[in-house]
């Protein structure tokens, strides 16, 4: 974990450096008022195969529906960035019961900033607010029982419910020191943050036979028959947003956390890599990569990848 961590951080960190000289070269003169922009793509795919395809494969078809919106604020030495992300791709294969998730995630980031003298740093508050937008789901298998004859004739796919909307949810708010050159490239550290975990209480219900609990007795952290956990300790966020060449961008964005109160040496991290080929003004491929390290959740990291060529429009 430590490793991969200092791998991503020293990324990040030459990201910045080798685009923060061009970005010197452009006019960042900053403009009091609000300054608004956004994209939402819709990414289809489908497969289909006949019975005759010798082949292999299984016909399918997913979609994945995605918004990024900025709306940031400024008022002489005062900043205010606002950012909201939202994903949601569903797949169905003709060989499974069940439409399953590829994708779900809302997320809202609130940045205030009050500039120190005439430097890029500024005093700063950071809000963070991260759920989901519906049930999430553990699929299996359980065998078909014949009733007359007691054999086993095959098996059906099972799925039980393992996650839903604010369950979990997670709330971070806390003072620091913001370092910003401007909307596309900035660093915020906040050594004194606090975290709330917020879970539905049907999930740490020892009375409920299906709630999640592992084996420390806790569901995403939070401890049996609680519905919240509170922590405390140290962020650091970062953005970076360029053009790699022309009518191709990439956005990073980096959120790191350690909890003082509970095992400080175990990072939870959250990367997303968001780049945007654009074709036309309706037309782009899209590549997006997201890894995060959650002990809380699971002692690993998990990996989401989107690609595919989409529907997009930008206001």
């Amino acid at each position: 974990m430590k490793n991969t961590l200092l791998t991503i951080t020293m990324l990040c960190i030459s990201i910045t450096s080798l685009f923060a000289q061009d970005e010197e070269k452009k006019d960042d003169t900053p403009k009091d008022g609000w300054t608004k922009a956004g994209n939402i793509s819709f990414l289809l795919n489908q497969s289909a195969f006949n019975a005759e395809w010798l082949g292999g494969g299984t016909s399918n078809i997913a979609g994945n529906l995605s918004l990024s919106y900025d709306f940031n604020y400024r008022k002489g030495n005062l900043t205010w960035d606002n950012k909201i992300l939202a994903d949601y791709g569903l797949t169905k294969l003709d060989d499974q019961e069940f439409t399953r998730k590829t994708n779900d995630r809302f997320e809202y980031n609130s940045l205030l900033g009050k500039q120190i003298k005439e430097s890029n740093w500024y005093y700063s508050l950071i809000l963070n607010f991260r759920t989901q937008f519906d049930k999430g789901f553990e699929f299996g298998e359980e065998p078909i029982i014949d009733e007359t004859t007691g054999d086993v004739i095959g098996t059906r796919e099972t799925r039980s419910e393992i996650t839903r909307i604010f369950s979990p949810a997670y709330l971070l708010v806390g003072p620091g020191l913001l370092w910003k050159k401007n909307d596309n490239l900035k660093v915020n550290i906040a050594p004194a943050t606090a975290r709330f975990i917020f879970v539905n209480g049907d999930f740490t219900d020892t009375n409920n036979p299906n709630n999640l609990l592992d084996a420390n007795d806790e569901y995403f952290g939070v401890e049996a028959n609680e519905s919240t956990r509170f922590e405390f300790g140290a962020s650091v966020n970062a953005y970076a947003k360029f053009e790699i060449m022309e009518n191709i961008s990439m956005e990073n964005i980096l959120n790191l956390y350690s909890n003082y109160l509970e095992d400080p040496q175990n990072v939870d991290l959250d990367y997303t890599a968001n780049i945007v080929m654009t074709i036309n003004k309706y037309l782009s491929t899209n590549l997006t990569f997201q890894a995060i390290y959650d002990d809380n959740a699971i002692g690993a990291f998990q990996i989401r990848e989107v690609f595919g060529l989409g529907i997009n429009y930008g206001f």
